[in-house]
């Protein structure tokens, strides 16, 4: 009797810890009652929302869409959101995949390459979209008398690529092997988008690449300081990269947009911003969140949130969306239909959802000194490589 009784008493020693922690960790990605999160609603207790670095408008913009989420936590069935300041696109990829955020944002260029571990990506990451967001319209940018009148003319010279480690060779890359070039062949340093400016206007460097809304305060800095050159993309590449990539988008920026430009320039949108969740969040709560959002959209404050509208979010930029957006897309009828039946997360390739940003409606902001933040940021802020 005196051994079962100390066997008993060991025995529920060592499961009652394991049986309380059943309910703990802090993903969210699956979920049911009382499961991770310990909600009877499929949703994580708490939802964090993987930024940007403080102060951008990214981080800004992420704030804005943890607090649509806190108004939407009684009926989404959370607690409480937070937006996280992070590095940006590859660390909230990286936190995805561990499960330490339930929602993170990203470049959509970035996150395509990633999910297929192509281009400077080793592994894949196993994330869907739930929301499609603003854009990067972005080029290269030089002195107006520097006598470089197109990409090919870069090879050998200095160039800025963006922000130290901002991550932009995800999405410069593809463009430079369209026009013949690999980032191998430019003499590259990194730069903030104001230091850049200020090399180009005294020559320490040929070229530097810039962007942000379709009026980037960037260019507009740089056209300020000096006269300059907005370098054209070939047009014959930047079909191939449309057709390949559905990241990338043509843009065009009417003329009189920057000083000296005195004809619309035929731009580019290097990747929108992307709100994902992992493959395997739970349906309801990706759903509730989506919900959340869409309806809290009015909120969102400046630009960026002007891209949250019934033409935008659901566009299909490289990332298959999640079931539980599409089911909340489909509910308020504005996910596309092939051939008059609703589409299914593997058909939002289709032709029917590759709309390009020059078709899709893109609202005319004047970016703020804050806004140009967002584009040092939309590319995986303070990091470097995968």
């Amino acid at each position: 009797m005196t051994r079962s009784w100390k066997t008993t008493l060991l025995v529920t020693f060592v499961l009652l810890p394991l049986l309380g922690c059943s309910g703990c960790g802090g993903g969210g990605g699956q979920t049911g009652e009382n499961g991770d999160g310990g909600s009877s609603t499929d949703s994580p207790d708490f939802v964090s929302v993987g930024t940007a670095p403080q102060g951008g408008a990214l981080y800004n913009f992420g704030s804005a869409i943890a607090q649509a989420l806190n108004d939407g936590k009684e009926a989404g069935g959370w607690r409480k959101a937070n937006g996280e300041a992070t590095a940006g696109s590859l660390e909230n990829l990286r936190r995805l995949a561990s499960d330490e955020i339930q929602i993170g944002m990203a470049n959509s260029s970035i996150a395509y390459f990633a999910v297929r571990g192509e281009g400077e990506f080793e592994e894949t990451y196993d994330v869907k979209c739930m929301m499609t967001t603003f854009p990067l319209v972005a080029c290269f940018v030089t002195q107006a008398d520097s006598g470089i009148e197109s990409i090919a003319d870069l090879k050998g010279k200095k160039v800025v690529l963006g922000p130290p480690g901002a991550g932009f060779e995800h999405f410069v890359r593809p463009i430079l092997e369209e026009h013949g070039l690999t980032v191998g062949d430019l003499s590259v340093s990194y730069a903030s988008f104001p230091d850049s400016a200020g090399q180009l206007q005294d020559g320490s460097i040929d070229a530097t690449f810039l962007g942000g809304a379709l009026k980037a305060s960037s260019i507009t800095s740089a056209a300020t300081a000096t006269d300059i050159r907005l370098i054209p993309y070939d047009a014959d590449a930047v079909a191939k990269l449309v057709e390949k990539y559905p990241s990338y988008n043509e843009v065009t920026v009417p003329a009189g947009t920057y000083k000296g430009q005195d004809v619309d320039y035929a731009s580019l949108n290097v990747g929108s911003t992307v709100l994902l969740v992992r493959s395997d969040a739970n349906e309801t709560f990706v759903y509730n969140a989506t919900k959340a959002i869409y309806d809290g959209r009015a909120k969102i404050p400046g630009g960026p949130g002007k891209f949250v509208n019934d033409k935008n979010v659901w566009r299909n930029v490289g990332v298959d969306f999640h079931p539980g957006a599409v089911k909340y897309y489909e509910e308020i009828g504005i996910w596309p239909k092939a051939d008059g039946e609703e589409t299914t997360t593997e058909e939002s390739e289709s032709d029917d959802t590759e709309t390009s940003e020059s078709e899709t409606e893109m609202p005319e902001t004047e970016e703020t000194e804050a806004e140009e933040s967002t584009t040092e940021e939309i590319g995986a802020e303070g990091e470097s490589g995968e």
